[in-house]
């Protein structure tokens, strides 16, 4: 089965889903082929890094707001076993990261380099702009870091994050994560387990039939 899987590495909703979906597919237990596409939450977002509580208090009315906000989140990371810090996370321009997302996806190491990204952006606060940490980290998940300064040296890859954001706003797509199964069928948000792994074993079934 071929999943697409849309999401921003800023995100934390998408740093929740994908834990929620390996878990998914291993309950599922059939053959899953995912794609990671790009969906820029803020595309216009500067490249200069600062903290993302600072960003979301001048978005939502304060730091009380976020604080609960991530109150709740931690609650859910931690449910699935997952480091989260918000407190450390740094609000970027996430193109480049996306590029490089695309990238390790010709190698075969995607889903290492996306689980490398969110756990860099939301357990280590680490700076997801800055090509000598994407070389770092992507080196760290298997792919080559040499290719990875290569890549961000030159536009390659830019067009294809435009493309795949328009992508997904024809598809009515306004938040991440998205799940699109087999290209025709789609769930969106940060569901449960049961959820995303109802959704697999009625896909196989539609296929299969």
């Amino acid at each position: 089965m071929n999943v697409e899987i849309y999401s921003d590495v800023v995100c934390p909703w998408c740093y929740l889903g994908q834990a929620r979906f390996r878990s998914a597919v291993a309950r599922f237990g059939g053959d899953v082929q995912v794609r990671w596409r790009p969906f820029q939450l803020d595309p216009a977002a500067p490249a200069t890094a600062r903290p993302v509580v600072e960003v979301l208090a001048e978005k939502f009315g304060g730091p009380e707001q976020v604080a609960a906000a991530h109150d709740r989140l931690r609650a859910l990371t931690a449910a699935e076993g997952l480091p989260f810090a918000p407190e450390k996370a740094l609000s970027v321009n996430t193109r480049d990261a996306h590029r490089v997302i695309g990238l390790a996806g010709t190698a075969g190491v995607q889903d290492a380099v996306v689980e490398r990204f969110f756990r860099a952006q939301h357990a280590e606060g680490r700076n997801l702009a800055d090509h000598d940490t994407l070389a770092e980290l992507a080196g760290e998940a298997g792919l080559e870091a040499a290719a990875v300064r290569d890549l961000l040296a030159s536009d390659r890859g830019v067009a294809e994050v435009e493309e795949q954001g328009a992508r997904a706003r024809a598809m009515g797509v306004s938040g991440v994560p998205f799940f699109l199964f087999e290209g025709r069928w789609g769930v969106s948000g940060a569901q449960s387990v049961e959820v995303l792994e109802s959704a697999l074993r009625q896909v196989a079934d539609a296929v299969a039939s």
